[in-house]
């Protein structure tokens, strides 16, 4: 009886170990590999701290700016804006310094000009036999020279005499009919007028034809 239990023993272990039609024989410790390979993926990498940072700085906006920088941008516009100012103010001061350069000179101008009146009506009442005379020639060298000056500084005498009558340069006293004349033409000039730079001194008297 004994030797009938161990030959039922035997043929019960070969009955395990033995696999069933058409299963392929797995080893215990290759049937866990496979089964956690097949029950488990691999695991997402976390994301690291930095990374939520930055993620949570692109969703909310930018960073609050420290007070210093806000400071030093304060500062920066603040210093552009005077210099903008101050370079304006520099402009305008050039500009009002010429503009009282200009108007002190034709102040002076003014002044001068009845002086060539005077040269120039006492020339022109010379008798001829007397331009000889070394008086008059020495008179008029200083004439001529007092002339060459003014033009030097930008005095310019204003063109009258056949010219069509502008009030910008001109000032009408007399009106004449003359046929010889073309409409609005100056006839004749009392007295010169000047220009200094762009700009009148004094505007010449004339009478206008037709």
């Amino acid at each position: 009886m004994v030797k009938e239990a161990v030959e039922e023993a035997k043929k019960t272990a070969s009955a395990k170990e033995e696999p069933g039609d058409g299963e392929i024989p797995v080893e215990d410790g290759d049937k866990e590999d496979k089964a956690g390979a097949e029950g488990q993926e691999e695991p997402e990498e976390e994301a690291s701290p930095e990374e939520g940072k930055t993620e949570g700085k692109k969703l909310f906006g930018r960073k609050k700016k420290d007070k210093k920088d806000e400071k030093i941008e304060e500062l920066t516009d603040k210093l552009t804006r005077q210099m903008a100012e101050f370079d304006n103010f520099r402009k305008r001061t050039e500009r009002e310094k010429s503009q009282m350069y200009e108007v002190g000179a034709k102040d002076i101008i003014e002044k001068i000009l009845p002086i060539v009146d005077s040269f120039e009506r006492g020339l022109d009442a010379v008798k001829e036999e007397e331009r000889e005379h070394p008086f008059m020639q020495g008179m008029d060298k200083v004439y001529k020279q007092m002339m060459t000056t003014l033009k030097e500084i930008g005095v310019t005498p204003i063109e009258a005499v056949g010219k069509e009558f502008d009030p910008a340069f001109h000032n009408a006293v007399m009106h004449v009919e003359d046929e010889s004349l073309g409409e609005n033409i100056v006839a004749e000039e009392f007295q010169k007028g000047y220009m200094y730079r762009d700009s009148v001194v004094r505007h010449s008297m004339v009478k206008v034809a037709n």
